[in-house]
């Protein structure tokens, strides 16, 4: 591979030739969504050309070629997480996949059960487990984190080992921060109690690969569109016998066994998970996607993007009034900064202007911009198909920003 590797596959993304508003494009919202490659946008028009049909339905030929095709990624997503094929369920997103959990685990909570989470936590980590109480009378509890918003370990830790909660529920990456937490250390702090731990890997999958047997969860979930794929997608891991265990979530075709009206039988996970025509397309798409991510050599991209992280944590330093939030030590290359007293989104509003794009606001996570004592930030970031060039272009953009506002 060349000096960088984004001088190749940065080539490989269509997006790059875009322009806005006659500028050409910066983009530095991969935490929203990444970009996706010609692999994924071939891979997905070859489907509804030349082999749409429903799966699991029909004895055609087009209908089996495309079950096999569909079946395949599941395999091959079983391959790369380390898990086995029956412990992968297919949803339209990680939001589905929370939903899908907490609702599950509520038959087994009980009033006063324990659900602890952090304040880092997305609102979709967190509003699924605050009806999970409703229904339940179990009570959410908090991680200890800072004022900057890290993570407090040992604290945790010995928070886990007082409490013997029934659920943990946390990120792998904060979606907001890009704090990594040391989700393994907390689930081996866990074991003792018996709880069940579920990680939100919606902001690691792409730029961590996690082998999840070294992991050790008992659930994880992530999007397919936050790791190259397309949107409308999702997966969710399962520890068989816990996913088994976990009633009917909805209901129609393709996840029963029986029907007659005095009663239904269900299938087996994951099937019993999957009602109706799933994303097929889209399940395909995100197969190019995962060959396309196994192709590249992960340390490789992972230390070129961490260096386009240092580069961009050092020049934004040197602008007096940047405060810049959460662990910069261990970040999956997201900046999360504010300005003075300036309104991000005013400050996104002219960035854009210079076809910069990045995201303002709370980024889902009210409870934890409260925690900071602020509204909200302007989060920057990035992904192996950005360069020196982007991060330039930004910090001109934003002294340019600066300059504008402070006249």
């Amino acid at each position: 591979m060349n000096d960088n590797p984004c001088i190749q596959l940065r080539r490989d993304f269509p997006i790059f030739e875009v322009s806005v508003d006659d500028q050409p494009l910066c983009y530095l919202d991969s935490a929203a969504t990444t970009q996706k490659p010609n692999q994924v946008i071939q891979a997905v028009k070859d489907f509804y050309q030349s082999q749409n049909a429903n799966v699991h339905r029909g004895l055609h030929t087009l209908s089996e070629q495309a079950t096999t095709a569909y079946e395949a990624v599941r395999g091959k997503l079983a391959q790369f997480l380390n898990v086995q094929s029956r412990e992968i369920v297919w949803t339209s997103g990680a939001t589905a996949s929370l939903n899908l959990i907490a609702h599950g685990l509520s038959d087994s909570l009980k009033k006063d059960d324990v659900i602890l989470l952090s304040p880092l936590e997305h609102h979709a980590n967190i509003v699924p487990w605050q009806l999970a109480v409703q229904r339940t009378g179990a009570r959410i509890e908090l991680l200890p984190v800072d004022a900057q918003g890290i993570l407090q370990l040992e604290q945790a830790k010995a928070l886990i080992e007082n409490l013997k909660p029934k659920v943990l529920s946390i990120c792998h990456a904060s979606n907001a921060l890009g704090n990594i937490n040391d989700v393994a250390a907390l689930i081996a702090s866990s074991k003792s109690s018996g709880t069940v731990t579920v990680v939100d890997g919606a902001q690691s999958f792409l730029h961590l690969r996690p082998d999840l047997q070294q992991l050790d969860c008992d659930f994880y979930v992530f999007s397919a569109h936050k790791a190259l794929g397309p949107t409308g997608l999702g997966g969710l891991y399962g520890r068989y016998e816990l996913l088994n265990a976990l009633p009917v979530y909805q209901s129609g075709g393709e996840m029963i066994d029986t029907v007659s009206f005095s009663g239904t039988t269900f299938r087996p996970a994951p099937e019993k998970f999957e009602p109706g025509t799933p994303n097929i397309a889209g399940v395909i798409g995100f197969g190019a996607a995962l060959d396309y991510i196994t192709a590249q050599d992960h340390e490789t991209l992972f230390q070129y993007e961490q260096s386009l992280y240092q580069s961009l944590l050092q020049q934004l330093g040197e602008i007096d009034g940047i405060r810049i939030w959460g662990d910069t030590a261990n970040n999956v290359g997201t900046v999360s900064f504010s300005y003075k007293s300036e309104h991000h989104y005013d400050l996104a509003t002219l960035l854009n202007t210079h076809g910069i794009a990045v995201r303002s606001g709370h980024h889902c996570t009210q409870p934890l911009m409260a925690h900071l004592g602020i509204e909200g930030t302007i989060r920057a970031s990035l992904a192996f198909y950005n360069n020196q060039q982007d991060i330039s272009r930004f910090i001109a953009a934003l002294k340019d920003t600066i300059s504008l506002l402070e006249e």
